[in-house]
């Protein structure tokens, strides 16, 4: 009888560690059959708060997705800095706790109107708005010159006007990758008189490609940016930086940041959505409606844009080119 206790007792203690260590792991992959209720109630914590930690817009979710289920470290950052330097995975509601304010204080304070940000981008986190009295009267901008926006990056201009962060920073001789409100930046050389050469922007374009198809079977992996394991927007950004073309690093922002076109050619972004309204997914066009992505099951892989699973969910298609 005695035995038979204890032998109750270790089992009962093996269950207790099991379970202890599956809800204090704090990244959960998503199987067949999951929903957010049954995760809330596995890992102890509202289903609010996951869809807070992983930015979910709804309750939808898919098989593999990685999940944060126990709240995201604080980043020690000291309350007394002016600014701050937007890090991959930050947001502003990440960004506004770090620094005891508001994400309004925080989007007033940077003259934001959306709740978009990208890495290496500035954002002011005390201080007082600036007035655009105080910044001085720029030269007129022309043609071949753009004037600094509120929450502009380099990368940003970079890919709207077709140039890289190289040609930016030398053309106006930046030492960093600061700019300001109300700068006017050259967009190219006063010798340039036609900034688009077919020659190398199709030169470009296959070594994009060729660079894309380096990477095929590259698994998936979150949050991932190198050969070692890639997510979808942090394959595109490595692929487009190896031939000289930056992006921003997520789909949303990527989205926003390049041109629209009527139908993809190759070295197009193609953007589906996914897992949660508007654009979460996105992949570079081959031609004949097939495009190379980071897959969350398969990794790297060349899929047809018309299968009964992309072909519904297609957003459109974007040029950086």
């Amino acid at each position: 009888m005695k035995k038979q206790l204890v032998t109750i007792a270790a089992a009962a203690g093996l269950l207790f560690t099991s379970f202890s260590v599956s809800a204090s792991a704090s990244v959960h992959t998503v199987q067949s059959g999951d929903s957010l209720w049954n995760l809330s109630k596995t890992y102890n914590v509202s289903m609010e708060n996951i869809k807070t930690w992983n930015q979910l817009s709804s309750s939808t979710i898919y098989v593999n997705q990685k999940l944060l289920v126990a709240a995201p470290e604080t980043k020690q950052v000291s309350t007394t800095a002016t600014s701050y330097v937007v890090k991959s995975g930050d947001t502003l509601w990440g960004i506004s706790r770090n620094f005891n304010m508001s994400i309004n204080d925080l989007k007033t304070l940077n003259g934001l109107t959306s709740n978009l940000i990208q890495p290496g981008q500035t954002l002011r986190v005390s201080g007082t708005t600036v007035e655009q009295s105080t910044v001085s009267a720029p030269a007129t901008p022309t043609a071949n010159t753009y004037r600094v926006q509120s929450g502009d990056t380099l990368s940003h201009i970079a890919v709207r006007h077709n140039v890289s962060v190289a040609q930016l920073k030398s053309w106006n001789n930046l030492t960093s990758d600061i700019i300001y409100v109300g700068q006017v930046l050259k967009l190219a050389t006063t010798t340039t008189s036609n900034p688009v050469n077919t020659t190398t922007e199709a030169s470009k374009v296959t070594a994009l490609i060729n660079e894309a198809k380096k990477h095929i079977g590259v698994p998936y992996v979150w949050a991932g940016s190198t050969p070692a394991g890639f997510d979808c927007s942090g394959y595109l950004q490595y692929v487009f930086n190896k031939v000289g073309v930056s992006i921003p690093r997520t789909v949303a922002t990527i989205w926003s940041a390049t041109k629209p076109v009527a139908a993809p050619k190759v070295g197009d972004l193609v953007f589906f959505e996914t897992y949660k309204s508007g654009p979460s997914h996105a992949g570079i066009y081959l031609g004949e409606n097939k495009f190379i992505h980071a897959g969350s099951s398969r990794g790297v892989e060349i899929s047809d844009m018309n299968n009964s699973y992309w072909k519904p969910r297609y957003l459109g298609a974007k040029t950086t080119f």
